[in-house]
């Protein structure tokens, strides 16, 4: 499957969750312990825009984990709007080659790494968001799909560094967005 191509729809879903939250919502919980919709959205938003500037090689600039973007009038429709330049800057076939970091440090990681960072954050945390607000997340198969083949290699490392929890044992025969959400310390079964 060619990745690059389901940046887009994947920034897409992403931006059409979020668009749907409702603002008395934002205080749920979500699957992710200790984070709020509030918190997700924020770390969401802060970074699908870092991923932006991973892809084009810029520095890292603006606010930090600490901003609240939904304190900003028109929150939900920026977002929607930084996910499409996102995904569009990953589907240039240079930003995948080398390294590059979401951060700014100097050393990066490969390219395609971070990218697959991005596509899963907006995968498993659009997931988090759809389910924590009574939504289905109405994620593209091939979106899925394409997560899964990002996540699979690197989900031991992105659980060593904390961005995964343990991962949650779910049947081999169960659909595919459901064996992912397992992968990346999700229960697929989660409700608020």
């Amino acid at each position: 499957m060619d990745v690059r191509r389901q940046m887009r729809p994947a920034a897409d879903a992403a931006a059409r969750i979020v668009l749907e939250i409702p603002r008395d919502r934002l205080d749920a919980p979500t699957p992710c312990p200790g984070w709020d919709v509030r918190a997700l959205v924020n770390h969401l938003i802060l970074w699908n825009g870092r991923g932006e500037t991973a892809a084009r090689r810029q520095p890292v600039t603006g606010p930090g984990e600490d901003h609240d973007f939904t304190a900003e009038p028109g929150w939900a429709e920026r977002f929607g709007e930084q996910a499409r330049r996102t995904a569009d800057a990953w589907s240039d076939p240079a930003a995948w080659e080398g390294n590059t970091s979401l951060t700014g440090a100097e050393e990066g990681m490969p390219a395609s790494f971070i990218a697959g960072i991005v596509l899963g954050e907006c995968v498993v945390h659009g997931w988090d968001l759809a389910v924590a607000t009574g939504r289905e997340p109405g994620l593209p198969p091939e979106v899925v799909e394409a997560a899964w083949e990002q996540l699979v290699p690197t989900a031991e490392i992105s659980r060593k560094y904390g961005a995964f929890g343990p991962e949650v044992a779910v049947p081999e025969d169960a659909p595919l967005l459901e064996r992912l959400l397992g992968l990346a310390g999700r229960d697929p079964y989660w409700k608020p």
